[in-house]
């Protein structure tokens, strides 16, 4: 009878008179799943954009935060902290986030405005060049006619920095405070740049503008009849811009 046994030596196993070779794939395979456990570290450039992206949304969030605060102090009741940050609140909100009630308790406007605008330039030989008038309003006017979808800036934007400016000056063009510099600013550098973009590539120095105010007629007129007398011609002084066109 033929004798059957086990023995282990040198990680080699008999059984039944084979031999059974320890694999030689163990230990690699463990090596591999050592590896898979280690954390993957990421290339440089993949980490400078990832903490870039981090960085643009808490700045994107914190400016959030802040228009959201600034907004409120501004359309809030007066109170201790909006009367100590008066000039910053009224900084950041005006004029691209001016707020107000016209949209429930709406107030429109009576008068049609042509604003007008005229440009100067000092030759080299100090000859004046000016221009012709250029009726802004009309330039708008047009691009609102007949357009489903007006633009909002052909609507409002000289309009509105327009009737802001009389808000801040009254029958005066000397400006008396901040706001009324930075409302002056703001109404020069829109009609500076309507006129350039109209100007056929001239330069200019100087712009000064003309609002001449008419009252609306009255509805169930005959086509005919003659047109109400401008009830105001108001001629602004000439005003120095950064040198426009080309």
């Amino acid at each position: 009878m033929r004798k059957t046994g086990w023995a282990v030596s040198s990680g080699i196993e008999t059984a039944g008179g084979k031999m059974l070779h320890q694999s030689d794939s163990g230990p690699a395979l463990q090596e591999r799943h050592d590896e898979a456990a280690r954390p993957v570290k990421r290339p440089m450039g993949v980490r400078v954009v990832q903490a870039g992206l981090y960085a643009a949304v808490a700045l994107c969030l914190v400016t959030t935060l802040v228009h959201v605060v600034l907004v409120f102090l501004h359309v809030a009741p007066s109170n201790p902290v909006s009367k100590r940050y008066s000039s910053q609140v009224n900084g950041w909100v005006y004029p691209l986030f001016e707020q107000n009630w016209r949209l429930f308790a709406p107030d429109p406007d009576s008068f049609n405005r042509k604003i007008l605008a005229r440009t100067a330039r000092t030759d080299s030989d100090g000859s004046v060049r000016v221009t012709p008038w250029l009726d802004l309003a009309a330039v708008d006017n047009s691009a609102v006619d007949h357009n489903v979808f007006p633009s909002h800036t052909s609507q409002n934007l000289l309009r509105r920095a327009w009737t802001s400016y009389v808000e801040t000056h009254g029958g005066s063009d000397t400006a008396r405070s901040e706001r009324a510099v930075m409302l002056q600013e703001y109404l020069r550098n829109i009609a500076a740049d309507r006129v350039a973009a109209h100007n056929d590539g001239g330069t200019f120095d100087f712009i000064q503008l003309r609002v001449v105010t008419v009252p609306v007629a009255a509805p169930g007129l005959a086509a005919g009849t003659r047109p109400p007398a401008p009830t105001e011609d108001r001629l602004l002084p000439w005003w120095k811009v950064t040198s426009h066109g080309k």
